[in-house]
């Protein structure tokens, strides 16, 4: 069989068999493992089957990850979402939609140690609503804004998003990390610009929290100086050349550790089930690793993806319409599947492509978890929304997903100015491209 054909077979047996519910791992490297073969045999797959998984598991800049998530589950497990929250509220909570916008705010900071979309949304689910519910917030919209500011930790720096895109397409996770900084911010403030709209307009949507003193504004700080902290050590070590991103993670987690010991929030068992749940979605992670790697290592044997690329550049189409139609085809993906999912699914075919219409590496890779983070809130299976939904019981989903649209809207326009502007991306990167990232 022709190798172009054996790929293009390959590249669907693959998506029937993840629609059929394969889990992707089994589904990758069972497709790649027997491409390879029929192409070159039975000896050169198992070699290619064998060595994949050590050179994945001893590739250093892959220990970033399980330091991300071991952030996320320390930070979880000392209640610093709580002190974030608390001081947003208030600072923010005077102005027309306060509360909603001190959970923006918070879900932002929360995000800069947690790294995981869902797992924000969920806590803010059980933080927030009950506050926004308490001052008479609109329940749908309030469940809204929790939905659309989970998927901010997709952004924020420690992404673990934003490290696999970079372990995929090898590309610097450092600068990628740096990359997401100022997007991930933009983004919150433009959500926070549409609240004071909307709750300008509509004041009975929920009314300002007045009367809390300076005294009280200036006790709260202490809730976020351990994020701050964080980010800090994160961002400013890496940026500076004095850390690697692992080795940036890794202070970044004993910080949040000592700050949870120090509340006597993590005990033995607390701190058994973050060990324990860190390295199980570690290895979940690298497990998809490997198969997506042996499914990319048979369609470069067959060319699929020098074709495809090369076939993309000749459309007569500008360089930008032919991003926007694939970050299209990302936020109708992000519906149905996990974010390093579709990475990995897509980007070994589409990634040749990108980088022979002369698109940046890392400003695409900034979009494309742009859109997984529309994918996350946008119906029929925006995950975010169901999360939440599944928390609240009392708020029907129609009506969150009914209020989230506002929120899409405001991401379209982020990534619409962020195609027009790529410097909002491309600027703490190329500032310190000198420290070695």
């Amino acid at each position: 069989m022709d190798p172009l054909t054996l790929g293009a077979l390959g590249f669907l047996v693959l998506i029937v068999m993840v629609v059929l519910g394969v889990h992707i791992v089994f589904a990758t490297a069972l497709t790649g493992f027997i491409g390879i073969a029929i192409l070159k045999g039975w000896t050169v797959a198992a070699n290619v089957a064998g060595i994949i998984p050590h050179s994945t598991a001893s590739n250093y800049l892959f220990s970033v990850l399980p330091m991300f998530i071991l952030i996320g589950f320390f930070a979880h497990a000392s209640g610093m979402v709580g002190g974030a929250y608390r001081a947003a509220r208030a600072w923010m909570g005077w102005m027309p939609g306060g509360l909603a916008i001190s959970t923006v705010l918070a879900a932002a900071g929360f995000g800069a140690v947690s790294g995981a979309s869902q797992a924000t949304a969920a806590v803010f689910a059980r933080v927030a609503i009950p506050e926004l519910l308490k001052f008479k917030y609109n329940p749908s919209l309030s469940a809204a804004a929790v939905a659309a500011s989970g998927t901010l930790a997709s952004l924020i720096p420690p992404s673990a998003a934003l490290v696999v895109y970079g372990a995929i397409v090898d590309q610097s996770i450092g600068r990628l990390l740096l990359a997401g900084f100022i997007p991930g911010v933009f983004s919150a403030l433009l959500y926070a610009a549409f609240l004071i709209m909307r709750f300008s307009i509509n004041p009975e949507l929920g009314k300002p929290i007045r009367g809390v003193s300076w005294r009280e504004r200036g006790a709260s700080l202490s809730g976020i100086f351990p994020i701050i902290l964080v980010m800090v050590l994160i961002l400013g070590g890496m940026s500076t050349g004095w850390t690697t991103p692992t080795e940036a993670g890794a202070s970044g987690a004993f910080i949040v550790f000592v700050y949870a010991l120090l509340r006597k929030k993590l005990d033995l068992k607390t701190l058994n089930n973050s060990l324990i749940e860190t390295a199980t979605l570690t290895v979940m992670i690298f497990s998809t690793f490997w198969g997506v790697f042996i499914f990319a290592r048979f369609l470069a044997f067959t060319r699929l993806p020098t074709v495809i690329a090369e076939w993309i550049v000749t459309l007569p189409f500008e360089p930008t319409t032919i991003l926007a139609a694939i970050l299209v085809g990302y936020a109708f993906l992000g519906m149905f599947m996990s974010a390093s999912g579709m990475m990995l699914l897509t980007l070994p075919v589409i990634f040749p492509a990108i980088v022979e219409l002369g698109i940046d590496p890392i400003l695409f890779g900034i979009l494309v978890v742009k859109m997984i983070e529309i994918g996350l809130i946008t119906p029929p299976v925006g995950l975010n929304v169901y999360v939440v939904g599944g928390i609240r019981t009392d708020i029907p989903i129609h009506q969150i997903f009914k209020a989230i649209w506002p929120f899409v809207a405001v991401d379209v326009l982020t990534v619409i100015l962020l195609i027009m502007f790529p410097q909002i991306v491309l600027f703490l990167p190329n500032l310190l491209m000198g420290s070695g990232l």
